[in-house]
């Protein structure tokens, strides 16, 4: 056991240390002023989310499994509808696809990037159809902080008459080529659950769209499908409001997502020039711009992942597993339709992957015994 101190995986407590005053600030003024649900920071929050990514409507929410589920709500999806996801993302990207009695069809992903392949899409499709389906979705993921191929997704997405939701929660703030994420497709979500890279303290949600009547709907089904009057619903909605004071604390950590982002690059490209040689580090099409959630290799095929992960714990490195089970596999999803050709990919990386220390507060001093010990653990 080494007698290092041990590394954090995801570092909040030293962007805390950061920013602290001006979250104990935020956070009184909530309190100050009692407006604890649906306050005026929540409405500030979505006015500068919006206005960072580009988009004309952001629309606050509990969570981000919550603003799946209000997406496909809101465009009216339901029995007998085909909805397209990757089998390697976390469930909630699925789940939500039963939830309104739709099917969620499973796609495989690109090698090198991890994110959906629109090629098995294409085939996903048709398969959908095959069935007696209608195909009425794709919710592509930007997985690991990289935006999804959406100029590839888009052109297909178009020519089968396909809804995109594009699933940001992971990715929220990357882009491709100069277009930030939360500006794609009909209507982007993204998460603000603590470890996401633009977190807050408890859990939160949002949804941006530049469609004005789908703002409308959305913002009337976070609220019990209110209408201009408190108590005449006019749709059948949900309770699924951002607290004031997340987005109070979001709005402080929003003012220096920015600077973390580039941090966050830092480090990964720290990993990929010292550990490009041993393992193979993720790949970022030219154009493009991840933000980093996770930092994933996949280790060579001499090497078992259970080991490198013990060896590296030893020395005070945390690793993590994401994601050790591709979706349609799991005992839950094993009887919804897939690409026909199977989904090769997607269980090759399950078998492979492993994510390393990743957050825009790791220093260099620090991020070269992560490379070392990765270094020793897969050589040996």
């Amino acid at each position: 056991m080494s007698d290092l101190p041990k590394l954090q995986f995801i570092d909040l407590a030293a962007q805390q240390r950061r920013l602290r005053t001006d979250l104990d600030v935020a956070i009184a003024t909530v309190l100050d002023q009692g407006a604890y649900i649906m306050g005026p920071e929540v409405k500030a929050f979505e006015r500068e989310v919006a206005e960072f990514c580009g988009a004309k409507h952001a629309i606050g929410c509990a969570n981000g499994t919550d603003a799946l589920l209000l997406a496909l709500m809101a465009l009216g999806i339901g029995k007998g509808d085909a909805i397209f996801v990757p089998s390697f993302t976390f469930a909630a990207t699925a789940e939500i696809a039963p939830f309104v009695d739709a099917t969620p069809v499973f796609v495989d992903s690109l090698d090198g990037t991890f994110n959906m392949s629109p090629e098995s899409l294409e085939r996903a499709i048709a398969h959908a159809r095959s069935l007696g389906l209608v195909p009425r979705a794709v919710i592509p993921v930007d997985l690991f902080g990289l935006p999804a191929d959406m100029p590839a997704i888009d052109v297909i997405a178009g020519g089968e008459g396909l809804s995109v939701i594009c699933d940001s929660a992971q990715g929220f703030g990357g882009s491709i080529d100069g277009r930030s994420t939360g500006t794609f497709g009909h209507v982007t979500t993204t998460s603000f659950f603590p470890a996401k890279p633009l977190g807050c303290y408890g859990d939160g949600g949002a949804l941006f769209t530049d469609d004005d009547d789908l703002a409308k709907i959305i913002d009337s089904l976070r609220v019990h499908g209110k209408g201009t009057d408190k108590y005449d619903n006019v749709r059948i909605g949900m309770n699924s409001r951002l607290d004031t004071i997340q987005a109070a604390i979001l709005r402080v950590k929003l003012s220096v997502y920015g600077d973390e982002i580039a941090a966050r690059d830092a480090v990964a490209s720290r990993y990929s020039e010292h550990l490009g040689n041993i393992v193979t580090v993720p790949h970022v099409p030219a154009g493009y711009r991840s933000v980093w959630a996770q930092y994933t290799v996949r280790l060579p095929g001499h090497c078992a992942r259970a080991d490198v992960q013990a060896k590296l714990a030893a020395l005070g490195i945390p690793t993590a597993v994401y994601y050790p089970l591709p979706l349609h596999q799991q005992t839950a999803y094993r009887d919804y339709p897939a690409d026909p050709a199977g989904l090769p990919v997607c269980e090759a990386m399950s078998a492979d992957v492993l994510s390393l220390p990743m957050h825009p507060y790791l220093d260099a001093d620090s991020q070269q015994r992560i490379i070392e010990g990765v270094h020793s653990a897969v050589a040996a």
